[in-house]
């Protein structure tokens, strides 16, 4: 493998970190033991070429370009040319194994020895994939700690007038609410389904609770205390099972 110079892998990497949109740093790292550069080159995101030549070719340096919105980036020597580098994506850390599943992976890309060149083929070719990519695991991650996390639940009282309320905090909890029926009252500071209408009091609490659901929220129906002793009618959220935490791409 024709390696460079450290200093000039550095220098190169350098020039990148003020071409390539946005703020970078860099780190240089030196490889000593052959078998360091799997544990040390694991989150290289690419099925690849990249992924061939950490294969097949042992790895003494490499360059971690990292911005400023936790974007890494892999450089490290062409495995045959002088005059050339390749550079990949690097995955998300600390993100749960099955937020990649189903996502493509946004594979490395070979760039010239110009730094100019190969700022615009980063930021014309591998850039616009790997932001796809991770914005794509971050939304996985997102919604499986939301299903993973214990539900939730809210609270819906009814009055002695037979008006059933509701107290939240939570933006889009009161939305759900105020979009199935339920009516803001400022002065008491919650929602309150009219049991004018016991029917309609009932299909509120259906479609708000279904919605709740969707959150991980369940529903939670009871009298008001001074009714006698509390009767509760539990309406639990769907409680999915927790996935595997080994990353596997």
């Amino acid at each position: 493998m024709p390696d460079h110079d450290p200093e000039e892998l550095d220098s190169f990497a350098a020039i990148l970190t003020q071409l390539l949109p946005g703020t970078w740093t860099r780190e240089l790292r030196q490889h000593t033991a052959h078998d360091d550069q799997f544990f040390l080159t694991a989150d290289v995101w690419d099925m690849n070429r990249v992924a061939d030549a950490l294969a097949q070719h042992p790895l003494k340096q490499d360059v971690i370009l990292t911005s400023d919105d936790g974007r890494r980036l892999f450089l490290m020597d062409h495995p045959r040319y002088e005059d050339e580098f390749v550079v990949a994506a690097m995955a998300p850390a600390d993100t749960h194994a099955e937020a990649f599943r189903g996502v493509p992976e946004p594979d490395g890309i070979t760039i010239p020895a110009d730094p100019e060149q190969a700022a615009d083929a980063i930021t014309a070719n591998l850039l616009p994939r790997y932001e796809a990519a991770r914005a794509q695991v971050q939304d996985n991650a997102l919604r499986i700690t939301r299903l993973s996390a214990p539900p939730a639940a809210l609270v819906m009282t009814w009055t002695e007038s037979g008006d059933l309320t509701a107290s939240t905090d939570r933006a889009d909890v009161a939305d759900i609410l105020t979009a199935h029926g339920f009516v803001y009252d400022p002065g008491q500071q919650t929602y309150i389904a009219s049991g004018d209408d016991t029917a309609h009091q009932a299909q509120c609490v259906r479609t708000a609770g279904a919605a709740l659901g969707a959150l991980n929220i369940g529903v939670t129906l009871r009298h008001a205390p001074h009714r006698g002793t509390p009767t509760t009618t539990p309406l639990p959220a769907p409680r999915p099972t927790a996935p595997n935490t080994v990353r596997s791409r």
